[in-house]
């Protein structure tokens, strides 16, 4: 016999679940701002801290589910309370070593030569993984024991509440949170909410080990079953197919974020606003799917992905010369609307209540598995940014597959004929979607001489004519050039495009008083680029370039460089692999008479370079 459920049991789950997804959330950008100066401020640095807390998420969905098969409540509660205490014991430990309980000490920043990925993943692992884990657990865990004390409630609202807890830890962030409270306050902040939470956990614990104490899991009412259920009591499990096709639209909806947060971010700024905005749609049609099923139609949400489809098409085609607001809302809306027809068929196919933990389960399996896919596989296998274009074709045919057996025909038509014509229409114009961004991926290859890409973005290398007819090569670094050299030996020293001789960097050098007198200088070139930079150096001068990215080192000076100029600079050059910031702070003054800050991720500029302590670190290593 199970007890009666105490009033207050129903908002204590809700509270929990709130402040369990809000906290889950919360701590992403809180972590990404801390790491992602320390890591030159690319985009690579958010996926790859999506992909953690993907897979973290599974592997918490995994716990939940196994949990979850303990027949009795007693024993699942006994288990996470232990957990719960042992989370709380690691923030407390940590204490008098960090600057809060999840902010890691500067002496945790990477060191030149560390692979970027690794040391992300190994950051994250130390700082944050076993709360993270923990909170992952919240949602199917707490709608297992919602279940048991709530016989005949669907648990599935809890899940939205638990979204709609995300999406304000997300959007207060920006708004509330950072602009008011330094790093370290923050990490305290959020350290107290996890106290708080894993209270209420605690005491959800308890009241399923006393209400839940050994009743099953109950069934869930015909009324509250998905329409494609069978309603014999007990419900059987889902069958492979229908949880391959949650895996699967999870999984598109996952790589459809990454790539349009990485296309956003490379072309704009790397910034926690621009990696919210995404996020911000993904989660809000979790809600919309989740808590208000009648708000996916697959009448308007299909056609508008397909539309947007195309016209996200034709944006990466036309690239730079589409106003940035207009790139932003093509890619949000295309975004917005594949995760509604994503997460909308999710929910449609949705189990009983009884199979939750292995529905969250699968459903987070599919968003880990897009993130691998594009925060590892993709940088590895494809030589340019390729992930957008396979999901928006993914979410095309799916969207075209599904509408296709679901097909309603309208007056005028029989049922048949028009299935045969919607087929016919959406099958072709998604042939030319694909057509057309196949030919935009040869057409971003065609012509180059070399093309690399890794951890910090692709790098293009070509040839073509100045206007007065001399062939020169120039290295782009997504869609912006980042300098050239004229092939021409006589004119390979010549510094080109934005370091002339009457640029600010050109008469800076030319008029600063130790070359009027012909003294030797001291440069620091903060980006190294085709090292162009070098050809201001005179015998007696000495040069320090400070380069993040080893495929630009590889490229203007390496072995075989493409770009002579540090081979042939008159100077002293040496090379500082690793973020300009963390090399300066850990390096005695310079001295240098010049220094020089030229650091892009394709049009974006890191932002930490242009921070207040950055400009004070930067006149601690100028010269009198």
């Amino acid at each position: 016999m199970t007890r009666p459920t105490p009033k207050l049991a129903a908002p204590l789950f809700a509270l929990t679940i709130g402040v369990g997804a809000f906290l889950l959330f919360q701590v992403q950008f809180i972590l990404g701002k801390q790491i992602l100066p320390w890591f030159g401020g690319v985009s690579g640095v958010w996926t790859i801290c999506m992909l953690f807390f993907q897979v973290l998420l599974l592997l918490g969905y995994g716990y939940a589910h196994r949990l979850g098969q303990m027949p009795s409540a007693f024993r699942q509660s006994k288990v996470h309370l232990a957990a719960l205490a042992v989370a709380v014991g690691v923030l407390i430990v940590r204490v008098g070593f960090w600057p809060a309980p999840i902010v890691p000490s500067e002496a945790w920043k990477p060191r030149s030569g560390d692979d970027p990925i690794v040391a992300i993943l190994g950051l994250l692992l130390v700082t944050i993984s076993l709360p993270y884990l923990i909170l992952s657990t919240t949602g199917p865990l707490l709608q297992n024991w919602f279940s048991r004390c709530y016989p005949g409630r669907s648990p599935y609202r809890m899940y939205a509440l638990s979204n709609l807890g995300s999406l304000l830890g997300l959007l207060s962030y920006p708004f509330l949170l950072e602009p008011r409270l330094p790093l370290a306050v923050q990490g305290w902040v959020w350290s107290a909410g996890f106290v708080l939470f894993a209270v209420c956990c605690g005491g959800c614990a308890l009241l399923a080990m006393v209400v839940g104490r050994s009743a099953p899991l109950p069934a869930t009412p015909p009324s509250l079953l998905p329409s494609d259920a069978p309603s014999d009591d007990p419900a059987p499990p889902p069958t492979l197919r229908r949880r391959v096709l949650w895996f699967g639209l999870a999984m598109v909806a996952s790589v459809m974020l990454l790539a349009t947060t990485t296309q956003i971010t490379l072309e704009v700024a790397v910034i926690p606003f621009l990696w919210m905005a995404p996020l911000s749609l993904y989660l809000l049609s979790f809600i919309l799917c989740f808590e208000y099923e009648r708000s996916y139609i697959r009448g308007l949400w299909m056609p508008i992905l397909l539309v947007g489809a195309g016209v996200t098409v034709a944006v990466l085609r036309i690239g730079i010369w589409v106003p940035m607001l207009v790139q932003l809302a093509v890619h949000l809306v295309t975004l917005f609307a594949a995760c509604m027809v994503c997460h909308g068929e999710v929910v449609r196919h949705k189990p009983d209540s009884r199979h939750l933990t292995g529905f969250y389960l699968w459903v987070s399996a599919g968003g880990a598995a897009g993130g691998a896919f594009t925060g590892v596989l993709a940088p590895a296998v494809f030589p340019d940014l390729w992930e957008l274009p396979l999901a928006l074709v993914a979410a095309c045919v799916l969207a075209v597959g599904i509408a296709a057996r679901t097909a309603l025909a309208p007056s005028g038509l029989t049922g048949n004929a028009w299935r045969r014509l919607g087929r016919a229409t959406m099958v072709v114009y998604v042939l030319g979607v694909a057509a057309a961004l196949a030919f935009h991926v040869q057409a971003e290859l065609h012509g180059y001489i070399r093309v690399e890409r890794g951890f910090f973005g692709v790098l293009r290398v070509d040839e073509d004519a100045s206007p007065e007819g001399k062939l020169r090569r120039r290295l782009k670094h997504g869609r912006i050039i980042h300098g050239f050299q004229f092939v021409d030996p006589e004119l390979a020293r010549v510094p080109t495009t934005y370091y002339g001789s009457t640029s600010g960097v050109g008469l800076g050098i030319a008029h600063h008083p130790r070359r009027l007198a012909g003294q030797p200088m001291k440069f620091g070139f903060v980006g190294l680029g085709a090292g162009t930079l070098a050809a201001y150096a005179v015998p007696g001068d000495s040069v320090r370039f400070y380069e993040i990215n080893p495929d630009v080192v590889a490229l203007s000076a390496g072995p075989a460089p493409i770009f002579t100029y540090v081979r042939d600079c008159l100077g002293k050059v040496e090379i500082a692999l690793g973020d300009a910031r963390i090399n300066l702070e850990r390096e005695a003054p310079q001295g240098f008479d010049v220094l020089v800050l030229d650091a892009f991720s394709s049009d974006s500029i890191p932002a930490h370079l242009l921070t207040l302590e950055a400009g004070r670190l930067y006149l601690r290593h100028l010269g009198e």
